[in-house]
Parts: C-alpha cells; structure tokens; sequence
C-alpha cells in the first residue's frame, strides 16, 4: 500500500464541511463555474453576433431571396434567431471555464481524431447510436425515465426537422395540379419529392407534427408526474428551471394537436386563437432554451467525445489504479484530465482523483474521527 505524495493533501486532515475552499486560497465551491470576464462575454457576444448573422444569410438564401418565406411565420423565424444568439453566447462563456474548456477539447478532439477511427472506426457510430441518440446511461437508473425520455427526444427531433427548415422558407409543399391531391416537396427550390395527399405518406406529411406531440406529451407528462410526487425530484427541483420545460413542451404539443381538431372537426372554430397560443408558446421555449434545462442538449456532443476520448484509452489499457488499495478507478489520461482540471480551478485537493470512492470515504471518516471527534470510539 503505496502514502500519498507530499503534494496530495493529508488524509488525517480534519474534513472541509460544506466543501468549501480552505480559506486564501481563492477557489470557487464546488458545482460553481467562474464568473465570466468582461473579455470573455465581449467574445461571446461577437460570436453570438456572428451566428446570427449567418442564420439570417441562410434564411435570405436558403429561401430564394424569400421568394419561398411566408410571412405568416416571421415570430417563428425571429424566435430562432434569437434562440441561435442564446446558444452560441451561452456556449463560449461555457467553454471559456477551465473544466468546460477542458471537456470540449479533449471531447472533440477525440471526435475528430484520425487515429481514434483508424483504430476503433465502429466506436464513434456506436456511441452516437447508444449515448446520443437510445441515452442507454437512462435506462440503467430507470426503464420508465428511459422510455419517457426517449419519447420526449425523438418527438422534439422531428418536430425540430419539420418546423425550423419550413419557418426558414427551405422547404415548400406545393400541389402539382393546383388543387390537388398531388404535391411536391421543394427543398431550396429544387423539387425531391412527389406525393399524393391521400397516401400514407401524404398524410405524414401533413400531420408529422401531430405525430411529434403524441410522441411528446406522454413523456412530459411523466416527467412532470414524477416531480410532484417524488420525494427526491421535489427536493431539489425549482420551478422555472425543472417544471416550465415541461409545461411549455405539453402546452406546444397540446395547441398544436388542437389546431388539427380546429381543422377537421370543428371547420376552423378557433383556430385563430389556438393559433396566436401555440406561436407564444413555441417563441417563449425558444428563447428560453439557453437559459434553461434545456442546454444540456447542446452540450451532450461534447459529453460523446468525452466517452470516447475514454473509450479509446481503455483500449490502450491506459487504466489508473487507486493509490491505497490498487482498485481500477478509470482510464489515467481522464484521471490526469480531472487533476488538471481541479489545478486550474485552483482546488488544492486533486490528487484525490487518485482514490477510489471507498478509500475516499474511509480516509475521510479516519480524519474526522482523529480531529473533530478525537478520542471518540
């Protein structure tokens, strides 16, 4: 059984309560980022900027100098501008804090690492498959999460695929004859598709939002289920950040299942107004989406690169052992990584990423023993 270092803090050290930094040292809590510079929200402010921008250029031409834009749909565009400077502002100040900036390079360096495909060209499909897009992490702490998460994640993939290219004017249904039934889907002016309205894919067609918001609302529902009665979700939940989400996800699939009732069983009766409910509430989850829960979307491509970045140094046999009883922890350049990490936060404990949680928990409860409670047995 190997000591400590005489850089790594001292186990018979009487425990920090709270967590908090040892005091002059100047680090921030734990689960706390660095307030940003004003250098840094300068840059993130240009790069927001710039994204927006190109978005707009996109919109201009993607839909023929508008020749192809309706009107009808400019809330919905302008909500996506602004929800294209709140990801990429949020985004940079997050890649700016130490341990962010950290993830992203090592993340998506290892998506693009030539040597990683070369030696395992089936290990970033396969993580894409299982942790992006099934999140199979989900179903080891919940089958019932998983399935509600599942359908909240692909009901929100197709509707992001047939609303945003529509609201830009990239894509257009017109009819062929000029009644009908025959259509053509037009993406950028170009014809890819023809269809009969009264088919199978005819009827997807029209209704594939209808299909997203069946697919969405039992999710939400579940999720929003769980929180008001799970005693573990209540306790830390806050409801702007964990129960509005949900809420705006049911209201947009509910107005939005109600303009198609409107529609066909009502001709029309207060479609107007379902119609003005449902915009504000697509505007407002737009908007909110970078300043919300709903980030981690945005953030979850880096977290697949991090699990390949570890995936590819398991296959090195790169892995670290604990110091005082030689447990496997993790792959060593991830251990390294969270040391470098805890250094540039200036967290004077990081070599306690060299224990195993056992260890950890028992060199604890040995200095609380000898300290806070000496003498005690």
């Amino acid at each position: 059984m190997t000591e400590p270092s005489p850089s790594a803090p001292d186990p018979t050290a009487p425990p920090n309560p709270g967590g908090a930094p040892p005091a002059g040292t100047g680090a921030a809590p734990l689960g706390s980022s660095p307030r940003p510079t004003v250098p840094v929200t300068r840059r993130a402010t240009l790069v927001a900027t710039l994204v927006s921008v190109l978005l707009i250029l996109a919109i201009y031409f993607g839909s023929r100098m508008l020749r192809d834009f309706d009107s009808a749909l400019i809330p919905y565009a302008v909500a996506t501008i602004f929800l294209a400077f709140g990801v990429a502002y949020r985004y940079t100040v997050w890649v700016s804090a130490p341990g962010a900036r950290r993830l992203f390079t090592k993340g998506w360096g290892s998506l693009f690492s030539a040597e990683n495909f070369r030696k395992a060209p089936t290990a970033l499909p396969k993580m894409i498959a299982t942790y992006l897009g099934f999140q199979k992490f989900l179903g080891a702490r919940s089958h019932a999460r998983w399935a509600a998460h599942q359908l909240i994640f692909w009901g929100c993939i197709l509707a992001a695929a047939i609303t945003f290219p529509l609201t830009w004017g990239w894509f257009t249904f017109t009819s062929s004859t000029g009644s009908g039934p025959g259509y053509e889907m037009r993406v950028w002016g170009i014809k890819v598709l023809g269809y009969d309205s009264s088919s199978l894919i005819g009827w997807l067609m029209f209704h594939g939002l209808d299909v997203a918001a069946v697919l969405v609302i039992p999710g939400a529902s579940y999720f929003l289920y769980r929180r008001m009665k799970d005693r573990g979700a209540m306790t830390g939940q806050r409801f702007a950040y964990d129960l509005v989400p949900l809420i705006a996800l049911i209201v947009i699939s509910v107005t939005g299942l109600l303009l198609t009732f409107s529609s066909i069983f009502l001709h029309g009766g207060g479609y107007e107004f379902l119609a003005l409910l449902h915009m504000v509430s697509v505007v407002f989850t737009l908007i909110y989406i970078p300043f919300g829960k709903f980030f981690h979307i945005v953030q979850r491509p880096a977290a697949v690169g991090m699990q390949l970045f570890k995936y590819t140094a398991r296959q090195k046999d790169e892995v670290f052992h604990c110091r005082r009883c030689n447990t496997p922890i993790d792959t060593a350049p991830y251990v390294e990584n969270l040391e470098a990490t805890m250094r540039d936060l200036k967290l004077d404990f990081a070599e306690w990423a060299e224990y195993c949680p056992r260890c950890k928990r028992e060199l604890r409860g040995n200095a609380y023993l000898s300290h806070v409670k000496k003498g005690f047995k």
